[in-house]
């Protein structure tokens, strides 16, 4: 039997792609490694599912190619998720910066398209492996664990290598080059950054705060976590995306805050220096940000000179990082299929026709906030919607 499409991956973009495709009488074959679909899905935000947020943009996306996945994002709004929740029944809140979570355990969203893409024809091979895949006749032939599958149309939507207890690996952006494609170098993001030995700051663990974080040209003010090996938290997984080995990061503890105008200020002029900045900033932080010469004299008492050190002390705090956590500690991988040889509205390989990617295996990210779920939703609903009878 040649079904209309076989599709490698039941994530996320693999499960919009079928169910789709389905949905306009395509038939697909949806293999996986894996024992279920979904697994990556079922365990985001918590198990609740960042799937999506309000204020969806191409700001938030990474990638080499600027302006790649513009189109499909506006072809795919936060409303049409939020539609799709409620055909499955499903319920949802928003959290800050705009966060979409499912109320329910993200796994009720997973069986839900499992089954919607059933319905829709579609066949969920799970446990499956593949190897050899040929392009010959018009048709890819994929050797899979338990036989031969062929289609006119392959879609790769196997994901990055981030998150590899979750069963990720490179398998799909090692397939594009079988047929020519260049595939842009990955690295984790979304990842906490580990910091040298010699940092000032270490032994902090646990201390979280509000603060600015600023590499590679953009600014992140979200929480910011200190750990055992460096700093975690939103803001930093979200600068990780565009921190580069051997930059800095530019901390500011203290955004909301001007330490120079909290100084002026004639009512903080009898506070000791450690006395003031313990009431805005966490006490161990505090500690260690202020010099010892500097802590008990009275705030009226400093010179300029002072003053101006501990502004730049608590709004520059600057570091450079040793390494991001890895993979293993990573929610997603930038990096990815080069999308210069692949269709910005189809997502069709230039290369080989009938080939098709969506997701993550392709070189574009989202941040933190529910922005690669949805570029998931995006990319493997435009595929679905392109093909013709």
């Amino acid at each position: 039997m040649i079904r209309d499409a076989i599709i490698l991956g039941a994530g996320a973009a693999g499960l919009m792609c079928a169910m789709t495709a389905g949905r306009r009488g395509f038939s697909c074959a949806v293999i996986d490694h894996s024992p279920v679909a979904g697994r990556k899905v079922r365990l985001a935000g918590g198990g609740k599912g960042n799937v999506t947020n309000r204020y969806i943009s191409p700001e938030w996306y990474v990638g080499t190619q600027k302006g790649f996945p513009d189109t499909l994002l506006k072809r795919c709004s936060t409303d049409f998720v939020l539609s799709m929740l409620a055909s499955f029944g499903i319920e949802w809140e928003e959290r800050e910066y705009g966060q979409i979570f499912c109320t329910v355990q993200a796994a009720r969203l997973v069986e839900s398209m499992a089954a919607a893409c059933r319905n829709a024809g579609a066949e969920l091979l799970f446990n499956r492996t593949f190897g050899e895949i040929r392009h010959e006749g018009g048709l890819f032939s994929v050797e899979t664990s338990e036989g031969t599958l062929q289609a006119p149309r392959l879609v790769i939507a196997t994901g990055s290598p981030a998150w590899p207890a979750c069963g990720a690996t490179d398998g799909g952006m090692r397939l594009a080059r079988q047929w020519g494609h260049k595939v842009v170098p990955v690295r984790p993001v979304l990842a906490p950054l580990l910091l040298p030995k010699s940092w000032s700051l270490h032994g902090l663990a646990g201390v979280s705060l509000p603060a600015a974080v600023s590499v590679g040209g953009r600014t992140f003010r979200y929480p910011l976590l200190f750990t055992h090996k460096g700093l975690s938290g939103p803001a930093i997984l979200q600068a990780s995306c565009f921190w580069r080995q051997g930059e800095a990061l530019h901390i500011d503890f203290l955004p909301d805050h001007p330490a120079l105008e909290l100084m002026h200020q004639p009512e903080h002029g009898k506070s000791t220096v450690l006395g003031l900045f313990k009431k805005v900033l966490p006490t161990r932080l505090a500690e260690r940000l202020i010099p010892e010469s500097l802590a008990s004299k009275k705030v009226a008492q400093l010179a300029k000179k002072d003053r101006e050190y501990l502004a730049l002390a608590i709004h520059d705090h600057t570091v450079t990082p040793t390494r991001s956590e890895g993979m293993g500690h990573a929610e997603a991988a930038a990096g990815g299929v080069d999308t210069s040889d692949v269709n910005p509205r189809t997502l069709e390989s230039r290369k080989q026709p009938g080939l098709y990617f969506a997701g993550e295996v392709l070189d574009i990210t989202g941040l933190l906030g529910g922005y690669n779920l949805h570029w998931a939703w995006a990319s493997g609903k435009a595929v679905g919607e392109s093909w013709k009878k």
